[in-house]
């Protein structure tokens, strides 16, 4: 079965499944398609689905074009049809894996995609799972689903782990050339799995485990979530020494070694960081062991959104009004620059937080028209003068790219700076608050 499976490499004839088609299986989807493999997308959203099969592409980072490229050239179709997994010669999974009310994780979408591959599974077929999860989950939830119709995971099937490394907007690391990691649960498996993505991404990189590949993608997302933490307790401590923390980080950037620049901000965002530290504590709080630096730097970094809410009030206070009934305007919800992706995003918790206080709280993203959360649509508002004259407060949380925030001080009254966008800028009106200084006028 491994001949085969890497003959049908070699040669591109293997078919390519796909399932789960967002921000991580959409890109692996079409990437594998222009490298020459007919591709099956696999999707339960009817909507998606039928988007991608019109040639049109929901994630940013696909260009739609891109989508009705390759599917002129068949290479590449989306199906809601279980039945079609039974065609492919891979399965690769990238679903969500969120985690519960609890911090624990939630390996509903992992189970139920594991669960239809066994229900169509066939010798000779790779399983690959790219969500992120805890270290354990390819071999003791998914290995038994597979063989429990007889198959061998490493003889007649090969089942391995490769943790996704997508960076919404990142325009020069990407799919086909952010180095990739592979790890099995046989030597065999992972050879197979290695084979496959090296037919079509540039640079593999094989390890001796599935558990190994999964650890890999929490010690990168946890490393990132403590730094961060790090710099925000920086900014904290700046705040209280009256001390600029963005000039301490930029000359400490200096140094040409032992250092590496992380940035401050109104708290983390996105599916990765806030919550994939929390998939390795829970696996070893199931081991009797306190993961003390991640719970920290948990802490540390869901306190930011109410630090800023608190910047808010102060600077409201300071013009003799209350955060009840005072108009807000938050300028971004996305989780980071110049994207559409709001999941998780700081924003979000500092608008309920205002609101909670009774701010009139509206918003302006030009990625984010529209936030969706449970039964609640919230909806953007254009960036006008009136807007902007309006507002007892601007308060900065995303620095989008495309924003004049020249403008923003030219016609705003106070602005709470959480990302220094400001710093260079002039104006003879507005005064800004920055997370770790005291109140100044932009053009002392």
């Amino acid at each position: 079965m491994k001949d085969v499976l890497l003959g049908k490499f070699s040669e591109r004839t293997a078919c390519v499944g796909v399932v789960g088609l967002g921000y991580v299986g959409l890109p692996l989807a079409v990437e594998f398609a222009k490298a020459g493999f007919r591709v099956i997308g696999y999707d339960v959203s009817e909507r998606v689905v039928a988007q991608l099969n019109e040639g049109v592409s929901h994630i940013q980072d696909v260009p739609s074009a891109d989508v009705a490229e390759q599917l002129a050239s068949g290479k590449l179709e989306a199906t809601t049809d279980e039945s079609r997994l039974s065609e492919m010669d891979v399965a690769l999974i990238a679903v969500p894996t969120p985690l519960s009310k609890t911090r624990d994780p939630d390996m509903t979408y992992v189970l139920a995609s594991s669960d239809a591959i066994a229900r169509n599974c066939h010798p000779g077929m790779l399983v690959v799972l790219e969500s992120t999860t805890y270290p354990g989950t390819t071999r003791e939830l998914m290995q038994p689903k597979l063989e429990s119709n007889g198959l061998v995971v490493g003889e007649d099937i090969f089942l391995a782990f490769s943790p996704e490394r997508v960076d919404p907007g990142n325009t020069v690391w990407h799919t086909k050339n952010t180095p990739k990691v592979v790890g099995g649960i046989t030597p065999a498996c992972t050879e197979v799995a290695a084979a496959l993505y090296g037919a079509c991404l540039d640079t593999v990189v094989p390890v001796s485990s599935s558990e190994t590949a999964e650890l890999i993608k929490l010690l990168e997302n946890t490393f990132r979530a403590v730094n961060i933490a790090m710099v925000n307790e920086m900014a904290v401590i700046c705040d209280k020494l009256g001390v600029n923390v963005w000039e301490v980080v930029e000359a400490a950037a200096t140094k040409p070694f032992g250092y590496m620049k992380f940035l401050p901000g109104p708290g983390i965002g996105g599916h990765c960081i806030p919550l994939d530290p929390h998939y390795l504590a829970w696996k070893m709080r199931t081991l009797n062991y306190k993961t003390r630096f991640i719970d920290l730097a948990s802490e540390i970094n869901s306190q930011m959104p109410a630090i800023v809410a608190e910047k808010v009030s102060r600077a409201l206070n300071d013009d003799r009004k209350s955060v009840n009934g005072s108009r807000i305007l938050v300028l971004g919800v996305a989780y980071k620059r110049d994207i559409d992706d709001a999941r998780e995003s700081p924003a979000l918790d500092i608008i309920r937080l205002l609101e909670l206080d009774g701010a009139d709280v509206v918003y302006h993203d030009p990625y984010v028209p529209v936030i969706r959360e449970d039964d609640h649509v919230r909806m953007g508002v254009e960036l006008t003068d009136k807007e902007l004259e309006r507002a007892d407060a601007v308060v900065i949380v995303t620095d989008h790219s495309s924003v004049d925030y020249q403008r923003v001080l030219d016609l705003a009254t106070v602005i709470v700076d959480t990302r220094n966008v400001t710093a260079r800028l002039h104006s003879a009106k507005g005064r800004i608050i920055s997370l770790s200084s005291t109140p100044s006028f932009a053009n002392d």
